[in-house]
């Protein structure tokens, strides 16, 4: 019997639905109700399981005791493990409000300081009806996160007192994120109160690497590989941000050469393999060799350590993961892989040469203006345009080297588009056949960051 003035009678009723569907567990009603396949799953869940009407109440939906409910899909792994499917979105950011707000009273904390979760398998050949639900459980943020998200609570409201809200980017925090919410018609952009300019809608949200840790703590997988950077979470009330804590600890190194570091931190690392550098990052930062950086899981932080020249020019561009051809047609710029990978965080460790020795020069957290955003979208638009009409093949010299129409890193200033496969063998399916060719399918490529830009924008400048 679900008592609504009880926290642990609603998680417990709510773990009911572990290993069962919609359709077994409210089956008969959602019938009565002429369910016909439409539908949002958690507006389902909310009406035909726990007795609600959906609503966007600014109170929490089991209000009595301060619960929301929020529903997210899951994938499988092949280890048997789960996995995240997105970011999990929480309540819409009300730009004219909340720069009157402070953490402890917002509309975020009040809504969101206990979360009911319920995660499914989702399967897009499936009626979202039959879709398996496999993880159920509450949620409340342990006070090590919880520092580092009112943190980021405050990065973004500073940002819309600054008349910034236009600028938002999931790059600006850790764990608490502002993801773009609603279509890309006008009726998704909202008034900001310090700007006459426009702000696209946007929500609260967990980072999908938050979300993978609280999955591991509901589904209770071993936590072995994550190592962690802040031990005693007291010391984030000394300092501002994590990011003060990270890079003071790599400062006493600036200046060293890479075997110094080993030595000093009483390493012997093998130089020749590929874990090289990651391993002398964690060791710096006190972690063991092999382990994942928990705080930089969860908030989703790509490292990148990046060689320099003895002119500062960065070795080698900045390789992403490859895209698929039928994928990148069938996705807007919001929801592409490019946007999101440039709306991250980044962490970046620069080496330089010195002959042969390499120089610890410094680090830097790093997210990408929302001006440079905009202009590397182009780059992304001209490989969709490219690539949706069949016309991928420019040119096949004499040797056999096909030339294509690909975006090239003379054509902007931030990036490019170029070959990431491991030989000509590796592609990916054209999903409309090159005009010149008559190829179906092709090598795999990827989005580059210009060597240029990373020198320019990231290791020289300073902002």
């Amino acid at each position: 019997m679900l008592d609504i003035t009880s926290a642990d009678s609603i998680i417990e009723f709510a773990k009911k639905l572990k290993n069962q569907t919609l359709r077994e567990v409210c089956g008969e009603e959602i019938e009565k109700h002429g369910y016909k396949g439409k539908g949002n799953f958690g507006q389902i869940l909310e009406k035909f399981f726990f007795g609600y009407e959906p609503n966007s109440d600014a109170e929490p939906d089991f209000k009595e005791v301060g619960i929301e409910l929020k529903s997210s899909p899951l994938k499988a792994l092949r280890n048997g493990e789960f996995r995240s499917k997105e970011r999990l979105v929480l309540n819409i950011i009300n730009y004219l409000e909340v720069h009157n707000e402070d953490f402890e009273n917002s509309s975020f904390w009040k809504k969101n300081a206990h979360l009911l979760l319920v995660f499914y398998l989702h399967d897009k050949d499936l009626d979202l009806l039959d879709y398996l639900i496999k993880l159920v459980g509450g949620w409340q943020y342990p006070n090590e996160d919880l520092k580092i998200i009112k943190h980021d609570w405050e990065t973004i409201n500073q940002k819309i007192k600054d008349g910034k809200a236009h600028e938002l980017s999931e790059g600006d925090t850790f764990y608490l994120g502002a993801c773009t919410k609603g279509s890309t018609a006008l009726k998704s952009y909202r008034n900001q109160p310090f700007n006459d300019e426009k702000a696209k809608q946007r929500a609260y949200s967990l980072k999908q690497g938050y979300v993978n840790h609280i999955i591991a703590n509901i589904a209770q997988e071993e936590t072995a590989v994550y190592g962690k950077i802040i031990e005693q979470p007291e010391i984030l009330d000394l300092v501002q941000s994590i990011e003060e804590i990270v890079i003071s600890k790599f400062q006493p190194f600036y200046g060293k050469s890479a075997e110094q570091i080993e030595q000093e931190l009483g390493l012997e690392l093998n130089q020749k393999a590929k874990s090289y550098f990651a391993n002398l990052t964690n060791a710096i930062l006190g972690l063991e060799l092999g382990q994942k950086i928990e705080e930089f899981e969860k908030a989703d932080i790509q490292v990148k350590t990046i060689r320099l020249k003895e002119n500062n020019l960065p070795k080698e561009d900045i390789s992403f993961p490859t895209f698929e051809y039928q994928e990148l047609i069938e996705t807007d710029w919001e929801d592409s892989d490019f946007k999101n990978i440039l709306e991250s965080k980044f962490f970046f460790v620069f080496y330089q040469f010195e002959g042969e020795n390499l120089i610890l020069r410094k680090v830097k957290f790093w997210n990408m203006s929302h001006s440079d955003i905009i202009e590397a979208k182009s780059v992304w638009h001209k490989m969709r345009t490219t690539v949706s009409k069949g016309e991928i093949v420019k040119e096949v010299t004499n040797k056999g080297v096909r030339k294509t129409y690909f975006p090239k890193k003379t054509e902007n200033r931030i990036s490019h588009v170029r070959p990431h496969a491991r030989n000509a063998y590796d592609t990916y399916e054209l999903p409309i056949a090159d005009k010149l060719t008559g190829l179906s399918e092709f090598t795999k490529h990827c989005f580059w960051l210009n060597a240029n830009y990373v020198r320019d924008e990231i290791y020289l400048k300073n902002y």
